[in-house]
C-alpha cells in the first residue's frame, strides 16, 4: 500500500540537482541548468533501503511545480561525510581556535585523520589569532609552535589575521568545488562564514564559561553560493567517531608517516614496536613532532579496542 507522501504526480518532468539543504523530512534541491531551488521528499524506498539522502548528493528528481517534488534517484556519491552529514566534499576548511576555546591537538588531529581516509583535501583555519595578542609570551610561543607543526607538515595553513590576504588563495581552492566549514563548537566558523558571505547573518553564539566549548549555533547543514563553487555550514561537534577506521591504513592518513613509511625494514611496520623503523628514526631526530606521533598512537590503540559494532 503506497503511503500519501509517496505519490507521484503523473507524467511530472525529471530533473538532475544538487541537495543543497535538508529539513524536517523536506530537501531542498537547486535544479542543475536553471538553479531554480524546488522543495522534496524523499520517495518510500528510500526508507525501505535505509539510504538517506545528503546535503550535497546530485540526485534525480521529479516535480511539476517548485513546491511539490519527490527525489526518485541518488546519484554515486565521490566523497561522504559522516559527521557533519555531507556528500560530495571536495575541501574541507577546519577551524581551530587559539584561544577561547584553547586548542585541541589531538581532536584536530583526529578530524584531519577522518578527512584523509576520505580523500578531502584539509585547509587549516586558525581563528581568533587577535585574542593571541593579548596572550602571554608563554602562550604565544605555544601558539606559534603549534601552528609551525601543521605548516611543516604540509597542510594549507591560513591565520584569521591573514584571511583578507588568503581570499584569492580561498577562490582558486573553491572554483567549481564544494567546501564544508567544520570545527570544534564555539571556534568561529559562522564568524569566518559571516566574513566571507556577509549576506548570510549567520548567528555566532559565546562560549560556556563552565564547559570551556561554543554553543552550537548552526542547527543544521546548508549549501550557499561561494566564489563559483558551494560551501556548507555545519553543526559544531565535541568529539568524533573514527574507530571503524582499519588500523593498517592509519599511518597513510598521517601525511609525515606516510611520506617515509615505505622506508621502515618490515612491510606492513606499525610504527610502534618494530625494529629499523623510519618512523621513530624519524621522531628520535626530532622530524616529527612528538604531538603528532601521540595522537597517531591514541588513534591506533582506540582502534584496536574497539569493539566490533553490528
Amino acid at each position: 500500500m503506497k503511503r500519501k507522501d509517496d505519490h507521484i504526480q503523473p507524467n511530472a518532468p525529471t530533473y538532475t540537482g544538487q541537495i543543497i539543504k535538508a529539513l524536517s523530512g523536506f530537501y531542498y534541491v537547486e535544479e542543475k541548468e536553471s538553479q531554480v531551488i524546488y522543495t522534496t521528499r524523499a520517495r518510500g524506498q528510500f526508507r525501505n533501503t535505509q539510504t538517506t539522502p545528503l546535503v550535497g548528493d546530485f540526485v534525480e528528481f521529479q516535480a511539476n511545480n517548485t513546491k511539490e517534488g519527490y527525489v526518485m534517484k541518488i546519484l554515486p556519491r565521490y566523497s561522504q561525510m559522516i559527521r557533519p552529514a555531507v556528500a560530495n566534499v571536495d575541501v574541507a576548511l577546519l577551524v581551530a581556535s587559539v584561544t577561547e576555546p584553547q586548542i585541541q591537538p589531538k581532536l584536530l588531529d583526529r578530524f584531519l585523520v577522518y578527512l584523509e581516509s576520505e580523500n578531502i583535501e584539509p585547509i587549516l583555519y586558525f581563528s581568533k589569532m587577535d585574542l593571541a595578542d593579548q596572550a602571554s609570551q608563554a602562550d604565544k610561543d605555544r601558539i606559534d609552535q603549534f601552528i609551525k607543526v601543521y605548516k611543516e607538515v604540509g597542510y594549507q595553513v591560513i591565520l584569521s589575521t591573514d584571511l583578507d590576504g588568503n581570499f584569492d588563495q580561498l577562490k582558486e581552492l573553491v572554483a567549481n568545488r564544494t567546501m564544508v566549514v567544520v570545527g570544534q563548537s564555539g571556534v568561529g566558523k559562522s564568524t569566518l562564514l559571516n566574513r566571507l558571505l556577509p549576506d548570510l547573518a549567520i548567528e555566532t553564539g559565546e562560549i560556556s564559561t563552565s564547559l570551556g566549548r561554543g554553543r552550537h549555533t548552526t542547527r543544521h547543514t546548508e549549501l550557499h553560493d561561494i566564489f563559483e563553487g558551494k560551501v556548507a555550514d555545519t553543526p559544531g561537534f565535541s568529539s568524533i567517531d573514527i574507530d571503524q577506521l582499519d588500523k593498517v591504513l592509519l599511518s597513510n592518513y598521517f601525511k609525515e608517516i606516510r611520506a617515509i613509511q615505505d622506508q621502515c625494514k618490515f612491510r606492513g611496520c606499525t610504527h610502534i614496536q618494530e625494529p629499523k623503523c623510519a618512523v621513530k628514526a624519524a621522531l628520535e631526530a626530532g622530524e616529527i613532532a612528538q604531538s603528532r606521533y601521540d595522537s597517531y598512537l591514541q588513534i591506533f590503540q582506540e582502534i584496536d579496542d574497539a569493539k566490533p559494532k553490528y
